[in-house]
């Protein structure tokens, strides 16, 4: 359900307005309703449109008047076999998308009321779940832009166990640059380039072919790429990119001339994890870059968020509590590479 693309359906700028739209389950069940049917209720049995039958103790859940098969308005959502109640899922919604720098689920379990850490953990990873779109598009593609890439350590302790990385996770990212317009405030800062929309992926090495994957999934063939003079990286005008390399050398002058925004964006990211969540496993690190990504490309629009969430949360698949404490559960990625 695109709710994005729907004027009908309002959405809160505020927390009174919206406690005023979503006072109830009732109220948050039409919501979800008239954003999957525009046009009224269809049945999925039998075709009919028209009003159903509703239960006042059960508003998800609605009953063709012809066939009497029911149909909830939760399948096929992240909140199926929830027993949460709807105004709760909401609520948790409302405050992932649009509280800026996010929350841990200590605080979001705090926020909400909830009884037990792990309900407020797993819906967060629900809601992670959704936030990557299953027809996500490659960035770039446009002659005024060029995408910076490159990769970094994320997490892992280094203690006493001598030089070097250890228990860190290779993360790669594709950032978007783009032009302030001339005279606005800020132009002359980074000589007017600034953030576009980012992708971020665990990386299991720095080959060739894992970072060559990574940027062909991630970014449209024949844009502007940039990056470090990585062998791994060597491969991609071959893969039709206008690739070019910068050796740095290890000049920090170097890197703020040529590739800043990727490494403000790894620098944000890392204040995240460390600030809000105090580092996380590398078994759902990939769920959190998702997070990121999702508030980064949406930094300009947070109320918007909330739409977008709800909009992407219907059409995936989310993990449940056991799948996510076992290790079954395979967090989605951007753009579907290095799953």
């Amino acid at each position: 359900m695109d709710v994005l693309n729907r004027t009908d359906l309002p959405f809160p700028q505020s927390l009174p307005e919206f406690q005023s739209l979503f006072p109830d389950d009732a109220a948050c069940a039409a919501y979800l309703e008239k954003s999957r049917w525009s046009g009224g209720f269809t049945c999925p049995y039998c075709g009919v449109v028209g009003e159903p039958f509703r239960m006042v103790t059960r508003p998800s859940v609605l009953t063709c008047r012809v066939c009497r098969r029911q149909t909830s308005l939760l399948v096929g959502t992240v909140m199926e076999r929830s027993h949460t109640p709807l105004s709760v899922w909401f609520w948790a919604a409302y405050l992932v998308a649009s509280q800026t720098p996010g929350m841990s689920a200590v605080q979001f379990q705090r926020q909400l009321g909830l009884s037990r850490y792990e309900t407020a953990f797993g819906i967060l990873h629900k809601l992670r779940a959704a936030m990557v779109r299953p027809d996500q598009d490659r960035i770039g593609g446009h002659a005024d832009r060029h995408v910076e890439v490159d990769e970094t350590w994320v997490g892992g302790k280094t203690r006493g166990e001598g030089r070097g990385v250890h228990h860190k996770t290779l993360v790669a990212a594709a950032v978007e640059v783009r032009h302030r317009e001339p005279g606005t405030a800020q132009d002359n800062r980074r000589d007017g380039r600034y953030a576009g929309r980012v992708r971020l992926a665990i990386a299991a090495d720095r080959s060739a072919e894992t970072l060559g994957g990574f940027v062909k999934s991630a970014v449209e063939s024949g844009t502007l790429v940039i990056t470090d003079d990585w062998s791994g990286y060597a491969g991609l005008r071959k893969d039709g990119y206008d690739h070019h390399a910068i050796a740095q050398c290890g000049d920090p002058e170097v890197s703020e001339e040529f590739m800043p925004i990727v490494h403000l964006v790894f620098s944000n990211l890392k204040t995240w994890l460390n600030g809000i969540h105090h580092g996380v496993s590398t078994k759902h690190l990939q769920a959190y870059l998702n997070e990121f990504t999702f508030r980064f490309n949406r930094r300009f629009y947070p109320f918007n968020a909330f739409r977008s969430l709800l909009g992407i949360g219907g059409i995936v698949e989310a993990p449940t509590f056991a799948s996510l404490y076992s290790g079954d559960w395979a967090h989605p990625t951007c753009s579907g590479c290095m799953r």
